[in-house]
């Protein structure tokens, strides 16, 4: 025999032998993981799937909210634009829309709790979060205005940002809209306010944080030219009082794509001057060169 074929021949035991061992050892491995109690294995948890909300969802989400808000008979709604609570009774929802990407809106009309013909149309913002409409603000779209003898509903200046894009598609418009910046901030707004509906804002010059309450958003919608950041003015009240007002700038930019909240400077404060309350301006838009966003 040749030292090839003796090598050969060693190898062929070798294998044998080998293969045999591995055999009785994995008959003994599976006897004994027979012999123990089966365990269940722990299924990674699923990913949270978000609901596919209809017109329907979010009437009943008006109604619970409704409820919940509701005392001796009246749905309670504090006007931050009066600063005064309304007691509301329920008519009717006029109108559900759903913008992709924004959230729900429903409009509804109230009249006051003591003169029927006091009506108001209240807009209800919702967005969707996994299985349910979270309520996101409340704001008067009209108001009663007495005519003669009479009661009109007039529209509130200015108006919500989800009122202006009426004949606009959200996603397939090509440039950024004033409304798009606005509803950035609002929702910053709403998301940011504590419990008591108060935001925190930083004074820079003072070093003091104001809780302060949100008024309303208004125009114009301002983009400097060189760095492209939005910036936008707003109203606020001091928490108590009817005349201290602050006017409040939020700067917006789209460097991730995405229109986000990056600052937030106090542009206005209040002073009292003879017993009346102005606001004195920290600084000013001289010089800066921007242009105003429709």
């Amino acid at each position: 025999m040749t030292k090839a074929c003796f090598d050969t021949g060693i190898s062929l035991v070798k294998a044998a032998v080998f293969a045999a061992a591995f055999s009785l050892c994995a008959q003994a491995v599976m006897a004994e993981e027979a012999s123990q109690p089966a365990q269940s294995a722990t299924p990674a948890p699923a990913a949270k799937a978000t609901k596919e909300f209809t017109e329907d969802d979010v009437d009943k989400r008006v109604q619970e909210v409704i409820a919940e808000r509701s005392k001796d008979g009246a749905f309670v709604f504090h006007d931050p634009k009066l600063d005064a609570d309304l007691n509301l009774q329920f008519e009717q929802i006029k109108i559900v829309r759903g913008m992709e990407g924004y959230g729900w809106f429903a409009n509804v009309i109230f009249h006051d709790k003591d003169e029927a013909k006091k009506q108001y149309a209240i807009d209800f913002w919702f967005k969707p979060e996994g299985d349910r409409l979270k309520l996101m603000d409340i704001r008067v779209q009209k108001g009663p205005k007495q005519e003669g003898d009479g009661w009109i509903m007039v529209t509130r200046m200015p108006v919500a940002w989800w009122w202006l894009p009426v004949q606009e598609h959200p996603g397939d418009m090509e440039v950024t809209r004033a409304w798009q910046v606005m509803s950035a901030i609002h929702s910053y707004i709403a998301t940011h306010k504590d419990e008591g509906g108060h935001l925190d804002i930083k004074d820079d010059k003072t070093g003091e944080t104001l809780p302060l309450d949100f008024v309303e958003i208004h125009q114009p919608v301002r983009q400097l030219k060189k760095e492209g950041e939005y910036f936008v003015c707003s109203d606020f009240r001091k928490p108590g009082s009817k005349d201290e007002y602050y006017d409040i700038d939020f700067w917006v930019n789209q460097k991730s794509g995405k229109l986000e909240v990056d600052n937030v400077k106090i542009h206005k404060v209040p002073v009292q001057e003879d017993g009346v309350w102005t606001q004195v301006p920290r600084y000013t838009f001289d010089g800066m060169d921007f242009d105003v966003t429709n």
